[in-house]
């Protein structure tokens, strides 16, 4: 049985991925911040499951969530860092205070239940670490500015981690789609341009579906949705002032 560890799994694509998973027989850790979410999907998926409130910007709530989990189902095989954080606007006009909490969360947080899970990946036959990146990690989006650079520094921790960690085994992935339909994304008071043009066109199940082919594939980066995967296609062969266009006229 695998055994997998998913923050941000009361809502959004970690929910979906944690649906999806226990109905073939994964063995879940559920961690996020909302305990009542958490304890209602605990109430749906069973007993079997693991869940516990944790803030993924506390190193320490997070070593000691991956300890236990591992400790209670006998190991652990896959980290999935689904937790994530959006505000949309102009940069100058969102509350500095909601830039750290992106950067603190969709950063930090990988990186702390990365090091968390490490030890126990390490005893794995087949470990794992998939990440949430974005499409927004394929170039700079306007009204998505520190999201944006957040998802890029996903994308850089994914490829180095998955060089260095080659020595222990462990495969270190990550989803990169654009927009999704949860409640990260249809909850923003702001709606930036680029969404209004390019829809909302994936459902967190389309994701959770990208999740579980990914841990089965050994690609580092696993653009989602056709449409992207053109766009990164265009990325590779076109000069890369031909995708700064294609942003500029979706931001309009």
């Amino acid at each position: 049985m695998n055994r997998i560890l998913i923050t941000g799994a009361a809502s959004g694509i970690g929910l979906a991925t944690a649906q999806r998973l226990h109905a073939r027989g994964w063995r879940l850790g559920l961690l996020d911040v909302n305990d009542h979410a958490l304890r209602s999907l605990h109430a749906e998926l069973g007993g079997d499951t693991w869940f516990r409130a944790v803030d993924v910007t506390d190193p320490a709530a997070c070593q000691a969530a991956a300890d236990d989990f591992a400790a209670q189902a006998g190991g652990l095989d896959v980290l999935f860092n689904s937790a994530g954080l959006l505000r949309m606007g102009p940069v100058e006009e969102v509350d500095l205070a909601d830039h750290h909490r992106t950067l603190e969360i969709n950063v930090l947080g990988v990186l702390h239940m990365s090091l968390a899970c490490l030890p126990h990946l390490k005893r794995s036959e087949r470990p794992r670490v998939l990440n949430m990146s974005s499409a927004s990690a394929l170039y700079g989006v306007p009204d998505l500015a520190v999201y944006s650079a957040s998802k890029f520094a996903v994308r850089g921790l994914t490829e180095a981690l998955n060089l260095e960690w080659r020595r222990h085994g462990i495969q270190v992935q990550d989803l990169m789609p654009p927009f999704v339909n949860t409640p990260m994304v249809t909850g923003q008071t702001y709606r930036a341009p680029v969404l209004e043009r390019m829809g909302v066109k994936l459902s967190a199940e389309d994701i959770a579906r990208a999740a579980e082919q990914a841990l089965e594939s050994q690609r580092v980066h696993t653009p989602v949705g056709l449409p992207f995967r053109v766009t990164v296609l265009l990325e590779k062969l076109a000069p890369r002032w031909v995708t700064r266009e294609i942003l500029r006229h979706l931001s309009r």
